[in-house]
């Protein structure tokens, strides 16, 4: 007979503090956050999470390319537990995206020492740099850093809307760029990401956690039309080879190929570039990009072919000229299997409802996946908001989610 899993209770008003002080560091007063990565807030918000890792008695270091580390020494201190998620914001982001994964990681290895004292491996909360992608680039920095999938060029090549490179940013930060391979690290067993879900299936369903199975794989593509300006006055409407009608057929039906599809099939047609641009002319050209996820390469790839296929129909039954080019694409990802059903037994020992789903979104995860044992567990957001400052996750969900993370690492590091 198995003993029963101990349930390993966070700190709920600690981590409601938390969140609250963390959010007011970049706090715009329209409302949302902005912390670019390497920017003074960012560094604030750094400096504040060193400071409460000090008082909960982690030992407290950086790497070269400024990933935060609270550690909880282990009887082995050779091998490594890692947890945390990433401390920057899209432009006027939410408190609770990538912030919360490190607060509900500090108040779970609180937690632990407080009821079980040093761990047999040593455990490890992080705030990861640079996981949004808006200042620079640079998607996962922090993460492909401590994997060692830097490349030299990019430290001058990646830079943002002011033209700073990443390696100047570095170094205004007081972060030596030419020490990035410094960050690499092969102790690690295990990586365990909380996060909020940023969709709205936990809130609708009143499910308390969500395992992730796997991250979606994505394509992005960019879609040109070409047809030819004309008159917008002299112009019969059978005589037109007008690339915004035809491009907006291809709009209506993308949309339907994906719906017909079903979940977790999802597209958007975000970005539009209309010319000439004019109101009395018949537009020659529109471009248009493509977002398509799915959790499952295949199926990506099938929806992908049918797109272009009937884009491409469209195109020439209007006497249109179309090309499409990808522009960025990332393969789905599971999570481990074994981490998986590690969490839905730390959530059953929590009294916690689950269920197991893939995330629409990208994450740290995903890389880190490619390389060692990780897992994620979801929390809910109110109607699904995220990147906004509309984001929103009740204390009780979160710290539920962060006592569920902490009896998981439990059980990795207190065998």
């Amino acid at each position: 007979m198995t003993n029963p899993i101990k349930k390993i209770q966070v700190d709920a008003p600690t981590l409601q503090h938390y969140i609250d002080h963390l959010a007011s560091i970049g706090w715009q007063p329209e409302g949302g956050i902005v912390r670019p990565v390497y920017s003074p807030a960012w560094l604030k918000a750094r400096q504040q999470l060193a400071e409460w890792m000090r008082a909960a008695g982690l030992h407290v270091y950086e790497d070269a390319v400024g990933n935060l580390f609270g550690r909880l020494r282990g009887l082995d201190d050779t091998r490594t537990i890692l947890t945390g998620s990433h401390l920057d914001t899209v432009k006027l982001g939410g408190k609770f995206d990538g912030a919360l994964g490190i607060l509900a990681g500090l108040v779970a290895l609180q937690a632990l020492h407080k009821h079980l004292g040093p761990p047999q491996r040593s455990l490890e909360v992080v705030a990861l740099c640079e996981e949004e992608n808006s200042r620079f680039h640079a998607r996962y920095w922090g993460t492909r850093a401590i994997l060692g999938l830097i490349e030299e060029s990019q430290l001058e090549a990646l830079r943002d809307e002011q033209d700073i490179s990443i390696a100047s940013a570095m170094r205004a930060a007081g972060l030596p760029p030419d020490q990035y391979r410094a960050a690499i690290r092969t102790d690690l067993d295990a990586f365990l990401e909380l996060h909020i879900e940023q969709g709205r299936i936990l809130f609708d369903e009143h499910i308390d956690i969500g395992i992730v199975q796997a991250i979606t794989g994505l394509q992005h593509l960019l879609i040109t039309v070409k047809g030819r300006a004309d008159h917008a006055g002299t112009t019969p409407m059978d005589l037109r080879r007008d690339a915004l009608q035809g491009a907006a057929l291809m709009a209506v039906e993308i949309t339907r190929l994906v719906q017909q599809e079903g979940r977790p099939a999802v597209v958007t047609l975000g970005q539009w570039d209309v010319r000439p641009g004019a109101v009395n002319v018949v537009p020659a050209e529109v471009r248009f990009s493509i977002d398509l996820r799915h959790p499952d390469a295949g199926t990506l790839q099938r929806l992908s072919v049918a797109i272009q296929a009937r884009c491409q129909a469209i195109a020439q039954e209007r006497d249109l000229q179309l090309s499409s080019e990808i522009t960025g694409q990332s393969a789905p990802q599971q999570m481990d299997p074994a981490l998986q059903a590690l969490l839905i037994r730390a959530a059953g020992a929590c009294g916690a409802t689950w269920k197991a789903m893939p995330s629409g979104a990208g994450h740290d995860s995903q890389t880190m996946a490619r390389h060692l044992p990780t897992a994620m567990l979801f929390v809910p957001s109110i109607e699904g908001r995220s990147h906004s400052a509309a984001e929103e996750t009740p204390l009780a969900d979160a710290a539920r989610g962060a006592t569920v993370l902490a009896t998981a690492l439990s059980l990795l590091a207190y065998p």
